[in-house]
C-alpha cells in the first residue's frame, strides 16, 4: 500500500509538474505575444511617423516650389508693368511723326514763299490733321461755346455780366481750351461765364 500511495504521490508531482510546465509555457506564449504586440504597435507607430516625414517633406517641396514660382511671376510682372510704363507714350509718338513732318515742310516752304494764304492754309491743314491724329488716341476738346458753366469740364476765370437773361449761367468765351483724354479731363477750360 505504502508503494502504491508512493506511486499515486509521483504520479500526481509528475501532473503537477506537467501543469506547471504547460502553465510557464503558456505564460511564456502569452509573454511573446505581449512582446510581438508591443513590437507591432512600435512598429506600426515607427510606420506612421515614417509616412508622417514624408508627407511633410512633400508638402514643404510643394510650398518651396509655390513660394519660387510666385516670386518668379512678381518679378516678371513687375518687368512688364516697367516696359509698358516705359513704352506707354510709343503708339501716341508714332501716330504724330507724320504732323511733325509736315510741319517741317511747311516750314521750308515759309522760307521759300511769300503767299501768306497759301501759308496759312497750309498750316490749317496741319493743324486739323494733328487734331484727328490725337482725336483717335482719346483727346477731345471740351465744347465750351454756348454751353452751361459746369465745374467738371470747365474753370472760370472770369465773371462778366450777362448780356441777356438767357445767357446767366452759361460761357461766354473760352480763354484757354480744355480737353479729355477718354472721358477723363486732362485740362479743364479756362473760360469767362455770364452771371
Amino acid at each position: 500500500m505504502n508503494s502504491t500511495v508512493d506511486e499515486n504521490m509521483e504520479q500526481e508531482k509528475a501532473n503537477t509538474e506537467e501543469q506547471l510546465n504547460e502553465t510557464a509555457s503558456q505564460e511564456q506564449a502569452a509573454e511573446c505575444a505581449t512582446e510581438e504586440k508591443e513590437l507591432s504597435a512600435e512598429e506600426q507607430l515607427q510606420q506612421r511617423l515614417t509616412e508622417a516625414e514624408a508627407r511633410i517633406a512633400e508638402i514643404q517641396d510643394k510650398y518651396l516650389r509655390l513660394s519660387a514660382e510666385f516670386d518668379n511671376y512678381r518679378k516678371r510682372t513687375m518687368k512688364e508693368k516697367a516696359d509698358i510704363i516705359k513704352n506707354a507714350a510709343e503708339k501716341t509718338i508714332t501716330a504724330i511723326l507724320p504732323v511733325l513732318d509736315d510741319m517741317e515742310r511747311a516750314i521750308a516752304n515759309m522760307q521759300k514763299s511769300d503767299d501768306a494764304k497759301a501759308l496759312l492754309e497750309g498750316v490749317e491743314l496741319i493743324n486739323t490733321k494733328f487734331l484727328k491724329v490725337l482725336a483717335q488716341e482719346g483727346l477731345n476738346k471740351i465744347e465750351t461755346e454756348g454751353a452751361d458753366f459746369n465745374t467738371d469740364y470747365h474753370e472760370a476765370i472770369a465773371m462778366i455780366p450777362a448780356p441777356s437773361e438767357d445767357q446767366k449761367g452759361k460761357v461766354l468765351d473760352c480763354v484757354q481750351t480744355g480737353y479729355k483724354l477718354n472721358d477723363k479731363v486732362i485740362r479743364h477750360a479756362k473760360v469767362a461765364v455770364a452771371q
